[in-house]
């Protein structure tokens, strides 16, 4: 069963979930109770290419980075910092075409949070896959460090 995600501390102007951000891609994303992977659907326009059809990998790391993010406050229900990804593009994203992105918890130890994501078709053709390191704050530590110094 799949359940809609709402972000506690929602910015409008967030390029990839802002809903107010004029070229932002407006994503939203869900939870697959089930599976517990948090995921969302997208299809880059012409605007993301790289060259041919390609999508920018670019774009492609900036989705894990989102979906990572959206992942890590789901699952552990705290704000959490991007520490570090590593990605392997392993067959091209082409712009165009409908491509789910998605993301599980790995390990969760202490303020560390090990996560695994993919781009892929929706026949299951993995184009991309990132693993991640996220480190956990408490809100109001979140808050202080990020959403008070706007």
């Amino acid at each position: 069963m799949k359940k809609e995600l709402i972000h506690w501390n929602h910015d409008p102007d967030c390029f990839y979930c802002g809903t107010q951000n004029p070229i932002g891609l407006k994503l939203k994303f869900y939870l697959d109770e089930e599976t517990q992977e948090v995921f969302t659907e997208y299809e880059a326009s012409k605007l993301f290419v790289a060259f041919g059809n390609i999508m920018h990998a670019g774009i492609q790391s900036g989705l894990f980075d989102e979906i990572m993010g959206w992942a890590t406050y789901n699952l552990t229900g705290q704000m959490g910092l991007t520490s570090e990804i590593k990605i392997k593009f392993l067959r091209p994203a082409y712009v165009g075409k409908k491509l789910i992105v998605s993301c599980r918890i790995i390990s969760h130890d202490g303020p560390e949070v090990q996560l695994s994501a993919r781009i892929e078709t929706p026949e299951g053709k993995v184009c991309s896959k990132a693993t991640g390191t996220y480190y956990l704050l408490p809100q109001d530590a979140f808050r202080t460090f990020i959403v008070d110094k706007k």
